[in-house]
């Protein structure tokens, strides 16, 4: 897994219903990071991470190459950018399940999706790395 030679700052925050288990909004949020839960803030019905970790981005890149979302990811980050941020919405039940799918609507994620939000002062490399197009 290659690391990125950039900074760059991932961001994923989900609602937490009255009706949902915490820890587990926690570990679908870590999981799509490839992170520890224990890295997920929890407070009155939400969850956030928040990561400078090289890692966190690797993983999501292995992420989109494995689901084949490359293309899909790209289209979105790009359409979704503005300044150095640029951000899209997950399924929340396919990050509970260890699977990054990225959803068009919040409709598309009947508890509402995770939210990810990427920074970087190198935007255009980070997506261009996150997303790229296999060579060959």
């Amino acid at each position: 897994m290659a690391h990125p030679e950039f900074r760059a700052r991932l961001t994923l925050e989900a609602t937490v219903s009255p009706s949902e288990d915490p820890a587990r909004v926690a570990k679908a949020l870590a999981g799509v990071a490839g992170l520890d839960p224990e890295v997920v803030t929890l407070s009155a019905g939400s969850a956030r991470l928040v990561s400078d970790d090289p890692r966190a981005l690797a993983h999501l890149r292995d992420q989109f190459r494995d689901r084949h979302v490359r293309s899909a990811a790209r289209k979105v980050l790009l359409r979704e950018r503005t300044g150095h941020s640029a951000s899209m919405m997950l399924n929340r039940q396919a990050a509970a399940a260890g699977v990054v799918a990225v959803c068009g609507s919040p409709e598309e994620s009947p508890l509402g999706p995770v939210y990810l939000t990427i920074t970087s002062d190198e935007l255009d490399a980070v997506i261009d790395w996150l997303a790229a197009y296999p060579s060959g």
